[in-house]
């Protein structure tokens, strides 16, 4: 559901709470700072929001670590509210009263449950609009229950909340319920900020929370309305360490089972790690223990195969990337193939047809069409034409010691096994480099260069080394 300017958009700002610590997880780092499928708990929901409002009605509370926090999140155009003290989330919504005031509504994410999708959110904007609720919570029923605070509904059947109780307070009966209250809720802003200041810290923590919000509104006779969630696993957080492995373990599954639901072919999924944000074609074959991160882009009819690790890069169609190959920030066209152990580095751009084989590193590279690169071979800094051969133990000098210079071989050279191109160099078209050379300047278009050393011959030499020997250990 893409973000638009419809009249319930212009209604509703979005709150994330990402102020706090996190102290369980034993990290000096801020718990929205973890992350799950390549990238910050925060960036997660953030993502799911902007699909519902423009990120200028985003307002992402901040405290602990504030600055990284603000560093890690601020390309994406978000707002930010300083909560110097981190008194609860109730005190959250207090210091952004300015920035929200003026909408009619306020949707409240908690900063640290990255699994929520933004069509859930969309269901709780929507249903709060309908229903014209005070406040709107978003509930769930986990498999277990145990430490949530529970929903009570004025009845089974009923939309209405009576009250959210905590675990510790649950008498006997209500412990029998099953329906938790997840942190996420829709606010009318008038209730809200008209009841915000009667928040009390009288609790364990001393702080204000805005779950208390739903006992007031109650009081006051106006509607404060659940709305459960189709899968519970999208409001869950983690605690530990161990439970973020979890969370990360299903995002992934959820991808993979999103990309095979497309035509993808995954033959081991749970071996896999695929990042959300990477957009695979049908027909492509991914095998097990491969890892596809960032914003990698692979088109149909592809293979990669087990344990190569592809970030940030576009591959055509019908590539072929051999066992455990790394590509960093590259592009490779339709048809080529690479590996086995092949290292794509930033700024390498694949031509189509062409091979880059084992053991071959590029860096800023550009490899025209057909040429191939097969064997333990260093091109860095190089422009490298179409239907060229490079030799195995072939090396691009690129870096004199202060600043890096660049190779041109032009359409149709050889370059031999075992070649050193001290740059800047540039080989002409159809050249020839012959093997073991080192080529220090220009070679002109169809020429042959030989840069080695003139090989001498010592007839005997090695039979008078072994009699001498001999004779000096009588």
């Amino acid at each position: 559901m893409p973000a638009n300017n419809n009249s319930a958009e212009k209604k509703f700002a979005i709150v994330i709470l990402a102020a706090g610590k996190g102290t369980r997880l034993k990290s000096k780092r801020a718990k929205v700072l973890h992350e799950i499928g390549g990238k910050p708990l925060l960036a997660h929901v953030i993502d799911a929001a902007r699909v519902i409002v423009p990120v200028s009605q985003i307002y992402v509370i901040i405290g602990h670590q504030a600055a990284e926090v603000r560093a890690a999140v601020e390309k994406t155009g978000v707002n930010f509210v300083l909560q110097s003290e981190q008194r609860g989330t109730g005190h959250a919504i207090i210091c952004a009263k300015n920035e929200v005031g003026s909408f009619d509504n306020v949707l409240v994410l908690s900063g640290d449950v990255p699994l929520i999708r933004s069509s859930t959110i969309a269901r709780v904007r929507d249903f709060h609009l309908a229903k014209k609720a005070a406040m709107t919570i978003l509930t769930a029923e986990p498999p277990d229950p145990f430490g949530y605070g529970r929903i009570i509904r004025t009845s089974s059947a009923s939309e209405n909340v009576k009250a959210i109780v905590e675990q510790k307070a649950l008498s006997k009966n209500q412990q029998k319920t099953r329906e938790i209250n997840s942190g996420i809720y829709a606010f009318a802003t008038s209730p809200l900020l008209s009841n915000i200041d009667r928040l009390s810290t009288d609790n364990a923590h001393h702080e204000f929370y805005l779950t208390d919000m739903a006992a007031l509104l109650v009081k006051e006779k106006a509607r404060v309305l659940a709305v459960k969630a189709e899968d519970s696993s999208e409001v869950l957080g983690a605690n530990t360490l161990a439970e973020l492995a979890q969370l990360d373990a299903q995002l992934r599954a959820r991808k993979c089972n999103e990309l095979m639901a497309a035509g993808v072919v995954i033959y081991r999924p749970e071996t896999c790690v695929i990042d959300p944000d990477v957009e695979i074609s049908a027909d492509t074959v991914i095998e097990p223990c491969v890892q596809i991160l960032g914003r990698t882009r692979i088109g149909s009819d592809c293979r990669i195969r087990s344990f190569s690790v592809i970030s940030d890069s576009e591959l055509g169609d019908r590539v072929m990337v051999k066992p455990g190959c790394i590509i960093d920030q590259s592009q490779v066209s339709s048809e080529a193939i690479l590996g086995p152990y092949s290292h794509l580095r930033p700024g390498s751009e694949i031509g189509k047809g062409a091979h880059v084989g084992n053991f071959v590193e590029t860096k800023k590279v550009r490899m025209g069409q057909g040429s191939k690169a097969n064997h333990l071979t260093y091109l860095g800094d190089a422009l490298i034409g179409a239907g060229v051969n490079v030799g195995a133990g072939t090396i691009t000098c690129n870096y004199d010691g202060q600043h890096k210079h660049q190779t041109v071989i032009e359409d149709g050279s050889f370059i031999g096994s075992d070649s050193t191109l001290v740059a800047p160099v540039r080989i002409g078209k159809g050249a020839y480099v012959a093997a073991g050379s080192t080529v220090t300047s220009d070679v002109p278009e169809d020429a042959l260069a030989i840069g080695r050393s003139t090989q001498v011959l010592k007839e005997g030499w090695a039979r008078r080394r072994r009699e001498a020997r001999s004779k000096a250990k009588e």
